[in-house]
């Protein structure tokens, strides 16, 4: 079976799947393009996942030799030997021409994770027809909408309601990262790629400084993806913000110590709500992706807590709204208001029981049923 997650939330929604699928099929052959947690279950990675962790327009266009040519070798060697299915987890921009390539040549191909069609580029519907047997949806409302354009579609539920504990112990976790248990802890996560790093974690280090002029008692922790930590790091200290302990991984570890998190929008905003932590969602990019990005844009939210809701139930700073001040004032918006947190904490334990399902079961199960058709 051939597989291609990129960056580390596909790595870690991949390596969820593949328990289901080695209780399937134990001495399955898994290879193509993933991550550690995929390799830690016999993955046989050819290229790592990090190679696709690129986000905007202008920053694809920087790497797209580089893509096109990772994805055109892999073709090619999938085309020579044809695996049983192929699963492209996530990465639709990279995953679902190479998924047309397979399925014309006569290779099954499943997609895990709905390309969000109902929060931009709806366009890709027909290219997602063209390109795929069935998708493995990971939110309820995904599956209809397929099935309205004949696309096959189950509903696994989403992987990390299954991984993520409905309640969690705080004063544990903050003991396993040597925190006071009796001061306030905010979790700064600018997200895992190179960009995010660029255009995020000065922001970050920044707010800091300023929570921690407002509230000198504060924990920080940021949990940074291991091959980023030294240059999170050296920002860091350049910024001053000497008070920031800079964890390698651990987000999980972060999230359950923490009070409030300030986070990169992307799937660590739903690990956010499945935590049952409020939040502020910050997100900034290059200038000229953002311009093309709002173009495309369906919906008025673009954290996955907000879309789920339908409604702000949490802040979203974006771009030019993505300052210091702005970001330290909507944390301390809830660090003062300890009703309003448990009240969307309330809200998001419902929403983690309406994503949970047996996912490595039932995607294994979809994936044998197509093998077998």
């Amino acid at each position: 079976m051939a597989m291609v997650a990129g960056e580390t939330s596909g790595d870690l929604l991949a390596g969820l799947m593949m328990q289901g699928i080695r209780a399937q099929w134990p001495d399955a052959n898994l290879y193509g393009i993933g991550g550690p947690r995929m390799q830690s279950q016999g993955f046989h990675a050819v290229w790592p996942s990090e190679k696709l962790a690129v986000r905007g327009y202008v920053e694809v266009l920087r790497h797209y030799r580089e893509i096109v040519g990772i994805r055109n070798q892999l073709k090619a060697q999938l085309l020579a030997h044809p695996p049983q299915v192929f699963v492209g987890v996530d990465a639709p921009d990279f995953n679902l021409d190479l998924e047309r390539d397979l399925k014309q040549a006569g290779i099954p191909t499943v997609h895990f994770v709905c390309p969000s069609i109902w929060a931009w580029r709806a366009e890709r519907i027909e290219k997602i027809k063209q390109s795929v047997d069935h998708v493995l949806c990971i939110f309820p409302f995904e599956t209809p909408l397929l099935h309205q354009h004949g696309i096959e579609a189950t509903y696994v539920g989403h992987p990390l309601a299954q991984a993520i504990p409905m309640h969690v112990d705080m004063r544990q976790a903050r003991h396993e990262l040597n925190l006071d248990p009796e001061r306030p802890v905010v979790a700064l996560l600018p997200g895992s790629r190179a960009s995010e790093i660029t255009y995020l974690a000065e922001r970050f280090f920044q707010t800091a400084q300023l929570l921690s002029q407002q509230q000198p008692h504060l924990q920080f922790v940021l949990p940074a993806v291991p091959s980023m930590a030294a240059r999170v790091e050296r920002l860091r200290d350049q910024t001053g913000a000497a008070n920031v302990q800079i964890l390698k991984g651990q987000s999980h570890a972060a999230l359950a110590a923490c009070d409030v998190t300030l986070i990169a929008s992307g799937t660590a905003t739903l690990e956010a709500a499945l935590f049952k932590k409020p939040m502020v969602i910050a997100y900034n990019m290059n200038w000229l992706s953002w311009q093309m990005m709002k173009r495309k844009k369906l919906q008025p939210w673009v954290g996955l807590p907000n879309i789920l809701a339908q409604e702000f139930c949490v802040p979203e700073l974006l771009q030019d709204q993505a300052t210091p001040h702005n970001m330290s004032n909507a944390v301390l918006d809830w660090l003062r208001s300890p009703e309003k947190a448990q009240a969307l904490a309330n809200r998001f334990e419902a929403m983690h029981a309406s994503l949970l399902r047996d996912t490595p079961a039932l995607a294994a199960h979809a994936i044998q049923t197509l093998v077998k058709a």
